[in-house]
């Protein structure tokens, strides 16, 4: 794992030099870890669900080279992953909430942040407008749930990711956990 990690953050220098390369070099070094990450992620998505965790990764893929890659770090990278996948289910949902003229798109659920809920489904797109207003009031959560839920890392591998502590990822994780699950039920 370290010398992965030593390859990512040469790679990420190559593509902050600019070279053209690098991008592909990175993605193809990380390709697992996406796709576990997509998979994860779809694992925990309504059924039918047509999405497959490939197509996923691959679009998240095409949203990441166009947005003029430049990452600072590790955590940054997989950060920027974790957005760009929420950001295509986000598209997803809404166009078939537009397709099937339903108010609110996709279900999915609050299993994986452990969330106690009379109703355990939540909406894909409301969830999508409570982690920009979470964004809002502090970065450092959102990147929090977006590298839990949307990643699928552990507590301790987000801890690792960042060069935070545990407790100190916890702590954050918690309050957005909290500041969410007022935020959906309201």
């Amino acid at each position: 794992m370290q010398g992965q990690s030593e390859a990512v953050a040469a790679l990420l220098d190559d593509i902050n030099s600019g070279d053209p390369k690098a991008f592909d070099a990175l993605v193809t070094l990380v390709y697992g870890e996406l796709r576990r990450m997509a998979a994860s992620l779809m694992r925990r998505q309504a059924s039918g669900q047509t999405l497959q965790p490939t197509a996923l990764v691959n679009e998240a893929y095409l949203r990441l080279v166009r947005s003029e890659p430049r990452w600072d770090n590790r955590a940054h990278f997989f950060g920027a992953a974790a957005r760009a996948m929420r950001q295509v289910l986000i598209t997803r949902a809404r166009a078939h909430a537009a397709e099937k003229r339903l108010a609110p798109g996709a279900r999915v659920t609050f299993e994986d942040l452990q969330m106690a809920s009379a109703e355990s489904p939540v909406d894909l797109l409301a969830l999508d407008e409570a982690l920009d207003a979470l964004g809002q009031v502090d970065e450092r959560f959102l990147r929090v749930m977006e590298l839990r839920y949307f990643g699928g890392y552990t507590l301790e591998e987000i801890a690792g990711l960042t060069g935070r502590s545990l407790a100190s990822v916890k702590r954050d994780f918690a309050y957005a956990r909290a500041w969410l699950y007022d935020r959906m039920k309201s």
